[in-house]
């Protein structure tokens, strides 16, 4: 099987930080989904807001800290300067397709 090179110049590299960020986000949203589920099935929906600022360390607290960590990934994968160290060297140029 031979693999086509493509055929598009704007290929930029493959941006993970990004694509953890978003991970990060929606796994936060589902767990705290599955708590309000959970905990307002049982108590109210004072109860569950309560373990959001209550002074123990409870699951929705890690809520808040992998949204914000999502938040900051997503922030450095878009906004993340590249710095420019010159011409591509052998393994650039294999990766990003400089040779035609």
């Amino acid at each position: 099987m031979k693999f086509r090179k493509r055929e598009y110049e704007g290929h930029k590299g493959k941006n993970w930080m990004s694509a953890m960020g978003i991970l990060f986000i929606v796994m936060a949203s589902i767990i705290a989904l599955r708590n309000l589920y959970f905990v307002t099935t049982n108590y109210s929906f004072g109860f569950y807001l309560d373990n959001y600022v209550n002074d123990r360390v409870t699951n929705e607290k890690f809520v808040i800290a992998m949204i914000i960590a999502g938040a900051v990934l997503l922030w450095w994968g878009y906004f993340k300067k590249k710095e420019d160290y010159g011409p591509p060297d052998a393994h650039e140029r294999r990766r990003f397709y400089y040779d035609k």
